[in-house]
This record gives C-alpha cells, sequence and structure tokens, in this order.
C-alpha cells in the first residue's frame, strides 16, 4: 500500500480478464498516481494507539507514526518500475531499512514494517489464480511468490477489485503454507482531487487458522490545513 499501496482505491478505468502483471501494476499506479497527505491512528485492539501521517507524491511515499507523544520515527519509501526501496530517517540521515528487520512490528501493533512497505506487490512472475468476491465485490485472485527467503512470506495472495484496480484482500503466508497476515479493506473516502482512498483497513495476525492479533488503520477525511508532521 505500497502503504502505502493500500491507501489507493483511485477510480481508472474498467480492469479485464489481462495478465496478473498488468493488474498488479495496475494496483500499483491507483496508488501512486496519488498526491494526497492523510493522517489517523494506528490501534492495536486491546492495547494503545498511534497517530500517523502518510504524504504521498507521486513515487514517493513517507510514513510516520508516534505513540503517546513520542518523537515520530519516519520512514521513506521510493517506488519504481519493478522495485521499491525502503529507508528510516534518523537524525537527519536516511538510511536503508534492514531485511532483518522487516518482519517487526509497527508500534507494536499487528502492522510489520513488510507490511508496511507491501514490498510484495514488486515480487516478479505474479499467477492469476481466477475470480472471487470480497464483500460483495468482483476480485481478481492473484499470487506473488517470494522471491528471495526475507521476510515472514513466503507466498502473498491480493484480491483487486476489477472495476477499480485497487486491493480488497491481501493473505500472506509462511514458508510451511501457514496463514500469517490478513488485511481487509473495511471503509473507503473520497478525496479532494477526486480519488478515493481507504478510511479504514483490518490488519490480522493469524496462527492455526484462528486470529491471535487484531489491529487496525483509520484514516480522518482530510482537513483544509495539512498535517504538520515531518516531510
Amino acid at each position: 500500500m505500497s502503504l502505502f499501496l493500500f491507501v489507493a482505491l483511485a477510480g481508472i478505468s474498467v480492469v479485464s480478464a489481462q495478465d496478473a502483471s498488468e493488474i498488479v501494476e495496475r494496483a500499483r499506479i491507483a496508488a501512486t498516481l496519488q498526491n494526497n497527505d492523510l493522517e489517523g491512528n494506528l490501534e492495536k485492539r486491546g492495547g494503545g494507539k498511534s497517530d500517523v501521517m502518510l504524504f504521498l507524491k507521486g513515487k514517493n511515499i513517507q510514513f510516520q507514526y508516534s505513540t503517546k507523544g513520542s518523537p515520530w520515527e519516519i520512514f521513506h519509501m521510493r517506488l519504481g518500475d519493478g522495485k521499491y526501496d525502503l529507508f528510516e530517517i534518523k537524525g537527519g540521515k536516511t538510511l536503508r531499512f534492514p531485511d532483518s528487520k522487516l518482519s517487526d512490528p509497527v508500534a507494536g501493533t499487528d502492522l510489520s514494517f513488510e507490511d508496511l512497505s507491501l514490498r510484495f506487490f514488486y515480487w516478479p512472475n505474479p499467477k492469476m489464480e481466477g475470480s472471487e468476491k470480497v464483500k460483495g465485490e468482483d476480485c481478481w485472485k492473484i499470487r506473488l511468490n517470494n522471491p528471495s527467503r526475507t521476510g515472514a512470506y513466503s507466498a502473498v495472495y491480493v484480491w483487486i477489485h476489477k472495476k477499480f484496480g485497487a486491493f480488497m484482500k491481501i493473505r500472506g503466508h509462511d514458508r510451511s503454507g501457514d496463514l500469517r497476515k490478513e488485511f481487509l479493506v473495511d471503509d473507503i473516502m473520497r478525496l479532494p482531487d477526486g480519488t478515493y482512498t481507504l478510511r479504514k483497513m483490518k490488519v490480522a495476525s493469524m496462527s492455526g487458522g484462528r486470529t491471535t492479533g487484531l489491529s487496525y488503520l483509520l484514516f480522518d477525511k482530510p482537513k483544509k490545513n495539512k498535517p504538520k508532521g515531518l516531510r
């Protein structure tokens, strides 16, 4: 999403049964064409809440969060054709985020840094798995296989809306084939520029077919004045 990709439900042309790579590319474009600033909360069910700011500027996305008034933790993503780069900004320096920390939780929630970057949207050779409905909406189901052994997921399934070309659900499986994480878009909202973005998304940690943790990403409607976070 990439996150931020998961912030995009842009109104683009109807998606037909094309090559899986083209459908995934449309899902990426749905995010990178936006130029919006968003703010909201990331909350763990039964736990704490963190303030969140997201700045979308074409293929540059900045995500930052602060828990209980602590200093902002700042991350930057640079998106390109067939690739992504994730960085952490500390002390005015931009540092590449280490692969060994990709599975670490963000602010103690069920969202990991791997989830934050949605890097699996950039894995090569996506495979079409067919067509299914998500919350009554027609979606393509696509499988993405991890070309490396970094991160928590070996395979990720993505359900992409046939009309809008953006994801509605994501499920990440580990190397044993077990379901580890599920993302589900619960609500969307219209932005001032006419595009659509998620208002609420549920992130569930899974083990043995059961939900072991639940978090929510909730964005507010954009205000006239821009957020005052670091840029």
